[in-house]
This record gives structure tokens, sequence and C-alpha cells, in this order.
């Protein structure tokens, strides 16, 4: 193990250059943190060795800690994984407590050797605990550099000495964009919240000079210096006071109560700010260990981490296919999807043709990046000269000659067969033999557009969702004809595009709409049945979604609502479910309340299109039931509408990996971040319960709740979906 190294300059400084093996991030394991204790023991030992300075031999300082080690001492625990799980943050504590006395005396504290950082890129997760136990932290002078703790994200917290040495650095309320929203931050930012204390053109030697000038007060921490306060107040102090309940109050109304990560840390910085420094890194980790022994937290690190990446590093990538990296992208349609389409492409540095049927619609199309680019230059995030190099590498055109060259098209035209298939026949008349053609459709079957295509093994589906340029998730379908290379090309080009990729199978809808649709029909399900639409939409929120189904049935427009359920019916004829909840569709679209497009729907809004209220005329229609149900049975409901459909995708085969599912759901849609995606929350409140529950709703509800075969098979045997089908499982 040398992912630390030691060296010692002629000034007599000791040099711990982190450089994990074989990794193109520093990720710290448990036998590196060993190895940090190993090397500050031989320079705190050695006379010689005036101070310290550790920095990386790569681009980055670090991107945290190696989230499998969790996994793994929870595994070798056996009985007592929280006793494990304690032990193992304490032993971290005590570590980064040594670094940060470096051999003071304990009473005058003095005598100690300096430690310096010198964080010469993006710092993340325990490079930044490690560094916050630094005596002094230098940053590189470079604006692509990021810092920050952001472990929220991951349904965990800052649990290696981070919650309290932040919070005990800035205050409670100066922390809390840092530690509650995990916000990385550029250097000049980072300096301003305290989170290093210089910038430098060249950290190391910065860090250094600083140690070779630092005197004995420069190496004291706040809270070793005698009459040390929080800043801001602690929780007992009348300013303290009004933080907490101010804090509890934000971080309640921010995670409506779902994300368990979000208490636990403010509940470390309260209970830590009333004791002394080394009992408040106890109480840390007594509330870390509290949230890893949450399934909650397992399950977003596997889905939001370890699922994640392994999907953007091409996990169901086909073998044996060489690189596909686009060079050149034509763009069928300058519209909203188009536009955004265009702007990830010329951001990502390919050659963009961006087609309209006239020269003003396209554009009007490129406009989009160029509207997009202004507001970066505004923030301070784009220049000029990199505003001209992407418009000069988008071509908005009406003539399909244009898309000579290109080796991608995605066609981003009207949601309409005869309308695609004319494109489609038009554009491979005109592109390369070897090209890649895909539909950025949402509901219209692959195998069925591909049958327009003279080319049907390399026609393809690449969905993205709204608005292209935020959203995370891109969904690639293979219809029935389609080739590997047509997979590895959509796989390739989302890796350049930066986003994550799910592939799925060719089925109506898909895989998110398949479970997107369920979740507005349930909520409308319920506004016919007297159930009042704030509680619908607060129990959704109440469970970790961005919005409820209400709002985002007016989000998205009715009336695309109401198209999606006849185009439905027509191709299912007689198969297709009455529902309920297509008459309160179709008699909002009568009336002309589309949502917030036409600043009426299920909502009012005033004149700038802001929602201000419920749109009390729905009770008219359907008035309110006088005994509301249970907010548990609403939520249930919502849930098992969504979750049903991806165990279905899977017993079909639409779904070919288990992780697509997850991750999919979590950043297609926001299903329930703290629950790892449906598959998961089914495995966290297991398949016995999933299945009977499942029968109870059916009963009440009818057949749209009614266990799957392949769910009531594993609750009959007692199994979990990634006991089952996680690749590690297959493989075993």
């Amino acid at each position: 193990m040398t992912d630390f190294k030691y060296d010692v300059d002629a000034d007599g400084i000791a040099v711990i250059t982190w450089d994990a093996e074989g990794r193109s991030m520093n990720v710290l394991t448990r036998e590196a943190f060993g190895l940090v204790e190993e090397h500050l023991d031989r320079a705190l030992a050695d006379d010689a060795v005036k101070g310290i300075v550790i920095t990386s031999a790569k681009k980055d300082f670090a991107g945290g800690m190696d989230l499998n080690v969790l996994a793994t001492i929870r595994e070798e625990a056996g009985d007592e994984p929280a006793k494990a799980l304690f032990d193992f943050t304490m032993n971290g504590h005590r570590i980064l407590r040594k670094l940060e006395l470096a051999g003071m005396d304990p009473k005058s504290k003095k005598g100690g050797k300096p430690v310096a950082c010198a964080i010469n890129g993006t710092c993340a997760g325990i490079g930044t605990e490690i560094a916050l136990a630094c005596h002094h932290r230098v940053m590189t002078d470079n604006p692509k550099a990021k810092i920050g703790l952001p472990e929220i994200m991951l349904g965990i917290f800052p649990g290696g000495g981070g919650t309290t040495r932040y919070s005990r650095m800035v205050g409670a309320m100066a922390a809390s964009p840092v530690l509650l929203e995990g916000k990385m931050m550029d250097p000049a930012k980072a300096k301003g919240a305290s989170l290093v204390d210089a910038v430098s053109d060249d950290p190391l030697a910065a860090a250094k000079e600083w140690v070779l000038t630092a005197k004995d007060a420069d190496l004291v921490k706040p809270w070793d210096a005698k009459g040390w306060k929080m800043p801001g107040g602690a929780p007992y102090h009348p300013a303290g006071f009004m933080t907490f309940v101010g804090a509890s109050a934000m971080v309640n109304g921010k995670t409506q109560g779902a994300f368990p990560a979000a208490k636990a840390l403010l509940s470390a910085i309260y209970e830590g700010a009333l004791v002394d420094f080394d009992t408040a890194l106890k109480v840390e980790a007594r509330w870390f260990t509290h949230v890893l022994m949450n399934p909650s937290s397992s399950a977003m690190i596997r889905s939001l981490f370890i699922n994640k990446q392994a999907l953007e590093k091409g996990a169901v990538r086909p073998q044996g296919i060489p690189d596909q990296s686009v060079k050149k992208i034509g763009v069928l349609g300058a519209g909203m999807m188009g536009a955004g389409i265009a702007l990830v492409s010329a951001q990502a540095g390919m050659e963009v043709v961006l087609i309209d049927r006239d020269q003003a619609a396209a554009d009007k199309g490129k406009a989009y990046t160029e509207t997009y680019l202004d507001k970066g230059i505004k923030r301070g995030k784009v220049d000029a000269a990199k505003k001209e190099a992407m418009l000069g590498r988008i071509t908005a055109t009406p003539d399909l000659d244009a898309l000579k060259g290109c080796d991608l098209i995605i066609e981003a035209v009207f949601e309409d067969p005869k309308v695609k298939a004319e494109m489609t026949r038009k554009v491979e008349a005109v592109i390369p033999e070897d090209c890649i053609f895909a539909s950025n459709t949402s509901t219209l079957p692959i195998t069925g557009l591909a049958k327009a295509s003279a080319r049907p093994e390399q026609f393809i589906g690449i969905h993205f969702f709204s608005p292209v340029e935020k959203m995370l998730l891109v969904e690639i379908i293979k219809g029935k004809e389609t080739g590997d290379r047509a997979v590895a090309k959509a796989l390739d080009y989302v890796r350049q595009i930066r986003k994550t990729p799910i592939v799925v199978n060719d089925a109506r809808f898909f895989y998110a709409n398949r479970c997107i649709i369920p979740y507005v029909n349930e909520g409308a399900r319920m506004i016919t049945e007297g159930v009042s639409p704030v509680l619908i939409d607060n129990a959704a929120r109440q469970l970790g979604f961005p919005v409820g189904p209400i709002q985002l049935t007016d989000e998205t427009s009715i009336d695309l609502g109401a198209k999606i359920a006849r185009a439905t019916k027509e191709a299912m004829g007689d198969a297709y479910p009455e529902n309920p909840a297509d008459e309160l569709i179709f008699w909002m679209e009568d009336l002309g309340r589309l949502g917030r497009k036409a600043k009426a729907g299920f909502f009012e809004y005033d004149d700038k299109g802001k929602r201000v209220e419920y749109w009390k005329g729905l009770a008219d229609k359907y008035p309110l039931a006088e005994e509301q149900p249970d907010l548990i049975e609403v939520q249930e409901r919502l849930m098992f509408a969504q979750v049903l459909e991806a165990v279905r995708a899977l017993e079909e085969g639409v779904l070919m990996d288990i992780r697509e599912g997850d991750v999919g759901a979590v950043l297609g849609w926001g299903f329930a971040p703290w629950s790892g995606g449906p598959l998961s929350w089914l495995d966290i409140i297991g398949t016995p319960y999933a299945a009977e529950r499942c029968d109870q709703l059916a009963a009440q509800y009818g057949d749209r709740f009614a266990c799957p075969a392949l769910l009531r098979e594993m609750a009959d045997k007692g199994q979990s979906f990634y006991g089952r089908f996680a690749p590690e499982a297959e493989a075993a």
C-alpha cells in the first residue's frame, strides 16, 4: 500500500503526498488511513522535521471516502455492525485529532509542528475533512477546482469530523450551505466561507512557506483556545437558540422529514455544541453510525454513487465494440427538446447541425443556446470566448444536405409516427450509411418507428428529459432490431454530454414514463374520489418527491396527459382499462385549463405565471369527502402505483439491469431519493410485506395493484431484489 508517500525536503518539511494506486482520483481506504497515521507519527518523532504539508500527486486533491469500505465494515461485523461502524469512525477521529494537535503540549498547546494542506484541485468529502483538521489550507487559484462536503447528497453527512469542525469554525447558520446543501465552492467562495485560508497559483509552495513561518498560536484551533465560544451562539444562548430553531424549521421545510441524514446532521451539531470538542466528535460519530445503520443510507449510496458511477463508466455497454464517440451530430427539430440537445452537444465539443422547417425556426433553436450562455456570463460561469466557440459549433439551417458527414442523428420532431417516418426517410437519403439514427420520442415504440428506416439495426431511441441541460438522466431504448453498435454509440454519446444512461428494451412508454404515468393517474383518481389535492401533493412531497402528482400534471400540461390517454386507448383498443382519471383530464382540457402554460389548471396562477392556490372549481365537480384518507394510505397508493410498474418492467425484460431501474427512477423523475429507487424501496419494506399490501390495495382499489407474479414468488421465498438480481448476485 503506497497511497500516501513520505518525503522530507531540504528545508525540513515532511511532505505527505496522496497518490491512490490505480485510480484517477484519490479516494480514502481503511489501509490508506492507517498509512497517514504512520507518516504523521514519523514526522512528529523526527526532530529534523519542522512541519508537515499534505498534498496530492494527482490533478485533483481528493474525491472522498471509498464508500465500499462502509459496506465492507458492515458485512464483516457479524452481529455488531453498529459497533464496528462506530469504532471505525472514532478511529478516524483519533487520527485527525492527532494531526490537529500535532505533538503540542496538552495544557499549554505549545510545541506542536505546523501542518498545512496544499489543495491542488477539487476536494470533497473526507479530503475536505482532512484539510479542516490541518492548521492552514491553501487552495489552487483555479476556478474549475471545487471544494466542499457533499455527503448529504448521498444520504449520509460528513462523519469524519467535518460536521463538528466546520460548524464550530463559522457557526451553525453559516455552515448550513456547505453541510446541509452539500454545496461545492470554487476557491474564491471557499476562502470567503473559511473552507480554505488562502488561494495561490502554487499551493504547495505557499503551504511550505506558511509552515516555515508559523508560530505556536497559529496552530491552536479556536475550540482548543481558552474562552472559545461558538460563532452565532450555542443552543443555550439567546441568539443561538433562535438559530437552531430556525435551522430545524428550514431542514424540515426542505426535506419534509423524508431524509434521515439531514435531521441527524442537525442533531450532531446541536448536541455537539453543548459539550467539549472531543465529546462532540463522539456525538458526531454516534449520529453518523445511526445514519449508516438506516437502510436509506445504504440504498442511496448504492444507487447514487456506486451504481450511478458503474452505469456512467459503461457497465451495460456491449463488449467488443470500438469507441463510438460522436464528432458531428444532426438534431432534427429546433423546438425546446431539439434546442436543448443541440446545446449540450455543442457544450461537449461536437459539431452540431440543427434542422427545422425554415431558417427562422432553426435560428430560434440556436438562440436557446445563446440565451443560456448569456445567463452563464452574468453568473461568471462563461466568458465571451467560450460563448463564441460554442455558438460557432452550431449550424442552424433548414437544409438537410448539411447533415452529410454526421455520425449520429437525433430526431426531435412532432410526436406523430407519420411525421417521424417521413423525416426518417428524407434524412437517411442524405446521411452516411453507417450513421446511427435515434429518436427522442417519449412514448412511441421504437420498433414501430424503425419500420420507416432502411437500416433498423442502426435505429435506436435516445429519450431526454426536459429541460435537457438540467436533467441528469438519458433513457436509451433498444428496438427489436437495434444492433450493438447503435447501443454503444448512444452510450458513448451520453458519456460525452456527461449524463447518466440507462438502456431498456422497447415497450410502450419504455421505463420512466410507464412508472410516471400511473403516479399522476393515481393522484387524479384520488381527486375523483373526493381526496383533497392538498393532501395528495403534500403526501408525495413528504415521501421526498420534488413535486406531487397534481402539481406535476400542471407543470407538464394537462393536454399532454389527454393526448397520451387517447393515443394509448387507440393502440390498446378493448384492452385499455377504464380510468376515472381520464374523465377528469378530458374535462379540464375542454375547459381550457391546460396547466401552467395556460395560467390555469389544477392551480390558479397570477399574471406572472406563479402558482397562487388550488383551483376551487375542482371541488364543485368532485366534492371533497367528509372523511379524508390516512396520510400513509395516500402515500402507499402513490408509491405502489409506480413500484409495481418497475417490477413488471423487470419481469417483462424491459429493464435488463436492476441498477438501471433504481438510478433511472431517482434521476429521471425524482422518485423518493432517500429510498434509493423503487426496487430498493421494496427491499427496505421487504417483499413479503409488499405482496401482502398489494393484495389489500387490490381488494380495495382495483387490479392495478395486483401483485406481479415475480414479486409473489420472491415474497414466498423471502428474497430481496438486490439479493437476487444485483450483478454480483448473478455472478455468484
